[in-house]
């Protein structure tokens, strides 16, 4: 790469530059509904075994009293450790959002998860500097995120197929800025940050379906954090560590794309502005929503009833097929990523919400069966449209000898071009804080980020999580 073509420099420039009033307001109107869903996927994944593991691991490693760790009540531990267990819990439904590209040669997997880091890491860093204000709260979120997705739009395919999960690898520099604006980083200092977040950055794709996945987000949020706080001791590392022969991009990507580099960090479209962000409707990887509405759309136009299925055959290309891998679903974390499983889910339960990601109704009977009458086929026309949308055909084979045939909605919904609205958006909110958080504390945290340009203090969106489920 060339000196003017610099990626590591760009960042450190956009991030030493950028301030709240530089922010579009659609940045801002979208910033908000992203930090709406995660802070409800917090609340929510705190409940999930996994996160009360790492969340009783942190509280008796204990250390410096920083930030809260989340279901653990008012217990607090160093900043980094509860970044981990925090943003773990936030991508432990995987239902946070994810990073849109009008770029056709990328593949759905490539693109990162990208609130969960930056947030968790704007969440953990105000609590330990306890001055922070809402616009810099909102400013330091923005800042991560853009670093964080343009990082993954310049990415190469091959980052992914490789078998790197790109929240993990990608959202630690998220996480990183974030915690580096915070902290006022500047110059070389910033530079090393970037440099250490590069060399900590990880996640590999073979542990989906497990409680490892998500925690390469929260290993993700707390590198990020980590790099920044060791920075800002004076610890070095490469100052160019995104560019050459040896940097991120060509160790874990074989190069990036460098004629993108031009779109720069915030020089003409931010990210979450302009191509977007998706809010997910459901808790499973981005590449199966679209299926999973049109096995909706088929089941209530129909009005299909579970006994009077035969079979259902699921056909799509290597984009869904590849990634989705679990052919028979035995528990809520491989059926995130098992079609069979997902598609069931709906033609029993006409919803998929993370009631129904349980173990005991994803190993039960009904689920068990219906899955084994469950094929998936790799569609030649289908994959040879590309991968620029996501495109899948069900059908279903029904005992008084119908053929019932649904074609995916390439306008996914929660996309940008179909978007879940503000109403259904905070019913989301409130269903995932069921059994965290009352209702009086699920409005007071909504409002607080309603108004978060006005918020005093940003660690009142801390206090508002408290909950004890260890």
């Amino acid at each position: 790469m060339s000196k003017k073509q610099n990626v590591t420099e760009d960042a450190i420039e956009f991030i030493e530059s950028v301030s709240y009033d530089k922010l579009p307001a659609e940045a801002l109107r979208i910033g908000k509904r992203c930090m709406v869903d995660t802070l409800g996927l917090y609340l929510a994944g705190g409940l999930e075994h996994s996160v009360k593991m790492l969340a009783k691991d942190a509280v008796e490693t204990g250390g410096r009293e920083d930030a809260y760790v989340i279901a653990a009540g008012k217990k607090k531990v160093p900043a980094a450790l509860a970044a981990r267990v925090l943003a773990t819990a936030g991508h432990a439904h995987d239902w946070d959002d994810t990073q849109v590209s009008h770029d056709p040669a990328h593949v759905y997997g490539l693109l990162t998860h990208p609130s969960c880091p930056p947030l968790t890491s704007a969440l953990v860093m105000s609590q330990k500097l306890g001055n922070v204000d809402g616009r810099t709260f909102m400013t330091a979120f923005q800042t991560g995120f853009e670093v964080e997705c343009k990082i993954s739009e310049w990415m190469k395919p091959v980052h992914y197929r490789r078998g790197h999960h790109t929240s993990g690898t990608v959202g630690t520099f998220g996480a990183a800025a974030t915690a580096a604006k915070l902290l006022g980083l500047k110059g070389e200092t910033l530079a090393h940050a970037l440099g250490i977040a590069a060399s900590l950055a990880a996640g590999i794709r073979c542990n989906f379906g497990t409680m490892t996945k998500p925690l390469h987000v929260g290993r993700a949020a707390e590198n990020g954090v980590t790099a920044a706080l060791l920075a800002a001791r004076g610890f070095t590392a490469d100052p160019t560590a995104l560019d050459g022969p040896w940097g991120f991009f060509s160790v874990m990507g074989e190069g990036a794309t460098e004629e993108k580099f031009v779109q720069g960090f915030g020089k003409t479209d931010y990210t979450i502005v302009n191509p977007g962000v998706s809010i997910k409707p459901y808790p499973s990887g981005i590449l199966t929503h679209q299926s999973m509405d049109a096995m909706m759309t088929l089941v209530l136009r129909h009005d299909l009833k579970p006994e009077e299925i035969v079979s259902i055959r699921f056909y799509a290309g290597k984009n869904i097929i590849e990634p989705i891998r679990y052919p028979v679903a035995a528990n809520h974390l491989q059926a995130k990523f098992s079609m069979p499983a997902l598609l069931c889910m709906i033609a029993l339960k006409r919803r998929a919400s993370h009631h129904e990601f349980m173990d005991d109704f994803v190993a039960g009977p009904a689920m068990q069966d219906l899955q084994r009458r469950t094929s998936v086929h790799l569609d030649a026309e289908i994959d040879a449209k590309g991968y620029d949308l996501i495109r899948s055909r069900i059908e279903v084979e029904t005992k008084d000898g119908r053929n019932l045939i649904e074609w995916a909605d390439e306008r996914y919904r929660g996309g940008p071009l179909n978007p879940i609205n503000d109403a259904d958006l905070e019913a989301k909110f409130r269903m995932c804080a069921e059994g965290a958080i009352d209702d009086k504390a699920q409005a007071h945290l909504l409002a607080s980020v309603a108004g978060l340009e006005k918020l005093a203090n940003a660690t009142a969106l801390a206090d508002a999580m408290i909950y004890d489920a260890i």
